[in-house]
């Protein structure tokens, strides 16, 4: 299987492909080749022949894929210019990549995760199941305060290195639930826990029945899950608005990876209308698995 890593050849990308651990989990969902690509600015005309980019880029790209390489996997690097979401859709498409990386970092004062413009475009526009890790700045320690350090002092660190220990799933039943449903063939190697959510409107709270199918149908799911080998799996029924439900759920059990499907049915759409799923990739404090529709383009 083949995976697209985005990166900005950053300290924070150092980190996530530094880990071995996430290396690790990636293996075991099944990925064997990598194909690092780093998009460039157009306005970049020097650099190595064959890409448009200078010595220090060069150096950086090499350090990440020789880091990659060091644990197992085939590592292609491809230097690109133009836009970064449009050049890596691209570049999945054309490998006919499995699973597509890229890193999100940071948090805004309201609390909202920054996942930067162009994992907010990813989201949007992927055509192949995208993982958003998590890459945070480390906590100071008692000793230390945030103003000793200067911006060149930054360090981070992955928030959940065992990507896929624990899952949170979050269905409506739909045709695209359905497709990030079928994501746990790759998951079963890598998850020991899986929590699966459906979360009812507001006005249906009381409605006994609509309730009762929900949790029918979540148990069946959860076999499905224990005959692939995932023996923790437990259900949950919430009533309420569909984003605050799943992420107050992934506050309550401390997933490592929220596994959602991406709703809209083409990019134009997705670009024009918001989405719960947007929505959990820009909030949610952990990995974030988004699963387009079938056929999107």
């Amino acid at each position: 299987m083949r995976a697209v890593i985005a990166t900005d050849l950053s300290d924070a990308m150092d980190t996530a492909i530094e880990s071995r651990v996430c290396l690790e989990c990636l293996a075991r969902y099944g990925i064997d080749a990598i194909d690092l690509i780093t998009v460039t600015s157009p306005n970049v005309t020097t650099g190595m022949p064959g890409s448009d980019v200078g010595s220090q880029t060069k150096r950086a790209l090499e350090r990440q894929q020789r880091t990659l390489e060091a644990e197992g996997f085939d590592v292609d690097v491809h230097v690109v210019r133009g836009t970064p979401h449009r050049r890596i859709n691209g570049l999945a498409e054309r490998v006919h990549a499995d699973l597509v990386i890229a890193g999100s970092r940071g948090q805004s004062p309201l609390q909202e995760r920054f996942i930067g413009g162009t994992a907010r475009d990813l989201v949007r526009t992927t055509v192949r199941p995208l993982l958003l890790e998590r890459i945070r700045r480390e906590t100071p320690s008692e000793h230390e305060s945030a103003g000793d350090h200067g911006a060149d002092d930054v360090e981070y660190e992955v928030a959940h290195e065992h990507l896929f220990r624990r899952v949170l799933y979050a269905t409506d039943f739909s045709e695209n639930a359905e497709r990030a449903f079928e994501q746990f063939r790759n998951l079963k190697h890598a998850t020991q826990e899986a929590t699966l959510l459906h979360v009812t409107p507001p006005d249906r709270r009381e409605d006994a029945d609509a309730i009762a199918d929900a949790e029918a149908r979540l148990e069946a799911l959860a076999d499905e899950l224990r005959e692939k080998g995932i023996d923790e799996v437990t259900t949950i029924v919430r009533s309420g608005e569909t984003t605050a439900e799943i992420l107050a759920a992934e506050q309550e059990v401390e997933p490592t990876t929220v596994l959602v499907g991406s709703r809209g049915r083409s990019r134009i759409r997705r670009l024009l209308v918001g989405s719960t799923t947007e929505a959990i990739a820009r909030r949610s404090n952990c990995n974030v698995l988004v699963v387009p529709p079938a056929g999107t383009r």
